[in-house]
C-alpha cells in the first residue's frame, strides 16, 4: 500500500490500514526501548552512522533496498524479509511493484520496528546516467513517507552499494547529504546502519591524506578526557582514604574568583551563536544535536556537554583552532595530539571544512566517536 507524504496512511474496504494497524501493537515497546550501541546513547544525535544488522533496530521504520517488484530478494532485501516472515511478502505482494527512486510502506510484522519502508535504488552504470538523482530520491522520498507517518526513528541500510555497484564512497555521501539537508528542516533521528565495516569505505584521498596526517602526529590513543572522564573508582579510593583532611580557609583572591568565575561553556556558546548570525536553530541542526539537547545547554549556564557535543558546536560554528580550544575548555576539554579522535577534528580545522555530517564519515572509518549530542 502507498502512503502519499504528508496525508494519513489510506484505509482498506474494512477502515483498517495494515501496516498501521501491525505497528500498533508494537508502539508502546519502540516507544520504551532505549537505542543503545555499545555503551553509548544516540537520542541526541540527529544522525548517525553505526555499524549493526538493520533487521535488529528498534526505531519506527527501517528501510528495505528493495527490488522493483517488491517480492524479496538477495542482500538486505533478503535479509528483511526472513527476519520479517512470511507476512510481509503475502503484504508486498498487494503492492504492485514500486519504480526506482519511489518508496512504499508496509508492516514490519516480527520485525522489532513498526514499519518497513520499501525504496528501490538504481543500478550503476557510469554515474551519468542519473544515478546520482535516483539515490536522492529514494532517500528523500523514503523520509517523506517516514514523516508524513509520523516516525521519530528511521534506520537506512547503505542502498544500491551492494549488488547494484553503486561505488560505497559516492553512495554513503548522497545519503549523508540528502539525509542531512531533509535535518535541517525536519525533527527526526535517523541511523544510516553499516553491516560489514570491511566493506565501508569513504573518500579514498582524504582518508590517505588524514592517515598520513595521524602518522605524522604519532597519534595514540588517549588514557582519558580530563577529570568529567575520570574513573569513579579511582575518586572513591580517593574519598576513602586514611588521611586527615586539614582545616582550608580560602584566602581572598581564590574566595573570589569562586565566586566571579568566568564565562561558562552555555554563555560562549549563545555568545558566538550571535556574532556569526547564526539562529538557535540553524546551529544546533549544523552541530548535529536535537532541539531538546540545545534546551538544556541554553536553559543552564552551568550544563557540562560532552566532548564530542561541544566539538561538534566548534564545528558547526566554523570556530578558528583557537577559538575551539577556548570553547572545548569552557567544557573542561582540550584538543591533544596523541587522541585521534582529536587530530582528525584539528585537520578538518585547518583544512577550512566544517561540515559535520562529512566528519563524522571519517570518524566512523577510523572507529572515533561521532560528533553530535551525547
Amino acid at each position: 500500500m502507498r502512503f502519499a507524504p504528508g496525508k494519513p496512511a489510506p484505509k482498506t474496504r474494512s477502515g483498517r490500514c495494515p501496516a498501521l494497524d501491525h505497528a500498533k501493537g508494537k508502539t508502546a515497546k519502540t516507544r520504551a526501548a532505549a537505542q543503545v550501541f555499545g555503551s553509548v546513547r544516540y537520542f541526541d544525535m540527529p544522525l548517525i552512522i553505526v555499524k549493526n544488522d538493520i533487521t535488529k533496530m528498534t526505531v519506527d521504520a527501517i528501510v528495505n533496498a528493495a527490488s522493483p517488484s517488491l517480492l524479496g530478494g538477495g542482500g538486505v532485501d533478503g535479509c528483511i524479509h526472513r527476519a520479517a516472515g512470511p507476512e510481509l511478502l503475502n503484504e508486498c505482494r498487494t503492492l504492485g511493484g514500486c519504480e526506482t527512486g519511489q518508496a512504499k510502506a508496509t508492516g514490519a510484522y516480527n520485525l522489532p520496528c513498526k514499519y518497513v519502508l520499501h525504496t528501490v535504488g538504481p543500478v550503476w552504470r557510469d554515474g551519468r546516467h542519473g544515478e546520482k538523482a535516483l539515490l536522492e530520491a529514494c532517500y528523500s522520498n523514503s523520509l517523506a513517507l517516514a514523516a508524513g507517518m509520523q516516525c521519530r526513528t528511521v534506520a537506512f541500510p547503505l542502498i544500491s552499494a551492494g549488488v547494484y555497484g553503486y561505488p560505497a564512497d559516492l553512495a554513503l555521501r548522497v545519503a549523508v547529504d540528502t539525509v542531512s539537508d531533509f535535518l535541517l528542516r525536519n525533527e527526526m533521528t535517523v541511523y544510516i546502519v553499516i553491516f560489514d565495516k570491511a566493506a565501508y569505505r569513504t573518500d579514498a584521498a582524504v582518508l590517505s591524506e588524514l592517515t598520513e596526517y595521524i602518522n605524522s602526529r604519532d597519534a595514540a590513543p588517549a588514557a582519558a578526557f580530563y577529570c568529567r572522564e575520570q574513573s569513579p573508582k579511582r575518586a572513591e579510593l580517593f574519598c576513602q582514604s586514611d588521611c586527615a583532611l586539614p582545616d582550608f580557609k580560602l584566602d581572598s583572591e581564590l574566595d573570589r574568583r569562586l565566586k566571579e568565575p568566568d564565562e561558562s561553556f552555555s554563555q560562549m556558546l549563545m555568545r558566538k551563536i550571535d556574532e556569526k548570525g547564526l539562529t538557535d536553530v540553524q546551529c544546533y541542526k549544523k552541530a548535529n544535536i536535537d532541539r531538546k539537547l540545545f534546551s538544556k545547554i541554553r536553559s543552564d549556564k552551568h550544563y557540562r556537554p560532552g566532548k564530542t557535543t561541544a566539538a561538534a558546536f566548534a564545528i558547526a560554528l566554523e570556530l578558528s583552532a583557537g577559538e575551539t580550544e577556548d570553547l572545548l575548555r569552557k567544557a573542561g576539554y582540550a584538543l591533544s595530539g596523541s587522541n585521534k579522535f582529536d587530530i582528525i577534528i584539528q585537520y578538518f580545522i585547518d583544512k577550512g571544512q566544517y561540515n559535520v555530517f562529512h566528519i563524522n564519515e571519517v570518524l566512523f572509518a577510523f572507529d572515533q566517536p561521532l560528533l553530535g549530542g551525547k
